[in-house]
């Protein structure tokens, strides 16, 4: 994967409008599937009435709505997620989509950065082409976010792998990353 130019402007207004979006529209389709649900299988009045004609002597304990209403947030859910599947590669969501994917990326080189480090300092060319990657791409995923808190150690990392790609002589940039490479670590 590439490591594109993303415009922040850009970038944090439609995450923040589908921020928005998706918990507006899961409150509403949350209690739309809810209502629904117990309207169509509850049987609490059918309860409320029972309870009314029985003896005294006989304890009929009320039905609950939860499950319908859990079911209803579940549902809420899948229809979110069918409606960003939808649209993840539309040009709206292109910012959002590449983001998410470079997180991804950065995810599973995290699981396996102690190895991937350890084979950096020996000069393995594949190991030192991921790190320059991952540590490429948090840079510009901490300045799209603004989490400057860790970018200073962010960049002192960076630096460590620069110099051990300037020892042993390689020329590397993360424009080589394949994520296949990461299979090589296990």
């Amino acid at each position: 994967m590439q490591l594109i130019d993303i415009d922040k402007v850009r970038y944090r207004k439609h995450l923040n409008i589908v921020i928005v979006g998706f918990i507006s529209s899961l409150l509403v389709l949350s209690l739309l599937f809810g209502t629904l649900l117990i309207s169509l299988f509850s049987t609490a009045g059918d309860v409320n009435e029972l309870i009314k004609v029985a003896s005294d002597a006989v304890q009929v304990e009320q039905d609950s709505n939860f499950r319908y209403n859990l079911l209803g947030v579940v549902l809420a859910l899948l229809a979110n997620g069918a409606i960003l599947h939808s649209i993840k590669n539309s040009a709206f969501f292109t910012e959002i989509y590449y983001v998410w994917r470079i997180k991804q990326l950065q995810n599973l080189v995290y699981r396996k950065l102690k190895k991937i480090k350890l084979a950096a300092k020996e000069g393995e060319e594949k190991a030192l082409i991921i790190l320059s990657f991952y540590y490429q791409s948090q840079l510009q995923i901490y300045k799209l976010d603004d989490n400057t808190i860790t970018l200073e150690t962010i960049e002192k990392h960076f630096q460590n792998v620069n110099d051990t790609i300037a020892e042993h002589g390689l020329t590397i940039s993360a424009d080589q990353f394949e994520k296949s490479l990461i299979a090589t670590y296990k």
